[in-house]
């Protein structure tokens, strides 16, 4: 039976982590957190015993976001039943499909799976795609990309170069847009060059930035909202993140699916976006765990 606990949260991260360290205790939770300052409930789904047919169903088009799946098609494929996908639902995901995780491979059949089916699917090139990229000409961009994960993603083909990967599953994830906007949403994979009249014209930051929030301008962002992964956080940090989101307009939701060693990550999210809601999804793959970026 499900524990059910009520949780009035605040902003702080300190917070957020004890409230998700007690639950880790039991895989059987549900967290229903009233947001202070946002006036509404959201639903976490944290934990996998949840049945997806119990999981809330919403009508109509939802726009969904993830991030980060790294070669997790199995933890992929659970989140996807845990948020009940439907084929009027807008499905974003924001890159880094490949590398760490064991089956890269699978991750891309999945997504074809869903086009095929007729599901609205927009995929963004991630910095892990453009290394795979720069790695099938050059032999010490090879070399390094094996190190940061790349050599996973081989093996999920049975492969040994990235030349010997099919021409179907390069062309693409090279040929990926790097942002979306949809309604009040800039998506991205990782952030904007705020130095930049246009920050959305920079490629190297829409693939690779860090540390960019200082610098963001809140006049040329308006009233619109920036949603990324590329930097592993946390779950209690996507949901303090979440907490001051009207404040923030900036969002992470990479909490880390493949890095299973960090206390608090090793989850997969979907954050959506029309109804305000973020799932989380335990990794259930059979991963290194590994500390690269």
């Amino acid at each position: 039976m499900l524990l059910n606990t009520l949780v009035k949260a605040r902003a702080q991260e300190a917070k957020w982590r004890s409230v998700v360290q007690t639950t880790e205790m039991s895989r059987k939770v549900i967290l229903i957190i009233e947001c202070w300052g946002r006036n509404q409930f959201f639903v976490l789904w944290y934990c996998s015993a949840l049945k997806p047919e119990e999981a809330v169903i919403f009508a109509g088009m939802r726009r969904i976001a993830i991030s980060d799946i790294h070669g997790c098609s199995a933890t992929f494929r659970k989140l996807l039943q845990r948020i009940a996908l439907k084929p009027e639902d807008h499905l974003y995901l924001l890159g880094d499909y490949i590398d760490r995780g064991p089956d890269s491979k699978g991750v891309l059949d999945i997504i074809f799976s869903l086009i095929e089916a007729g599901h609205q699917v927009t995929c963004l090139k991630g910095n892990h795609e453009q290394g795979l990229e720069w790695a099938l000409h050059d032999i010490e961009r090879f070399e390094h990309w094996l190190y940061w994960g790349g050599d996973a993603t081989l093996g999920s083909f049975g492969a040994s170069h990235p030349s010997q990967i099919p021409e179907q599953y390069l062309n693409f994830l090279f040929d990926l847009p790097l942002y979306a906007q949809v309604e009040q949403w800039i998506l991205v994979h990782a952030g904007l060059n705020f130095q930049l009249a246009d920050p959305l014209s920079d490629p190297h930051a829409l693939l690779w930035i860090r540390n960019w929030y200082e610098q963001i301008d809140y006049q040329w962002l308006g009233q619109r909202y920036i949603v990324h992964g590329h930097q592993r956080i946390t779950v209690a940090s996507v949901l303090a993140m979440f907490t001051q989101l009207d404040q923030l307009r900036v969002i992470d939701i990479d909490s880390g699916c493949f890095d299973v060693a960090t206390p608090g990550a090793g989850h997969l999210c979907a954050f959506d976006l029309t109804h305000q809601q973020l799932y989380f999804e335990p990794n259930i793959d059979m991963v290194h765990p590994w500390m690269r970026h």
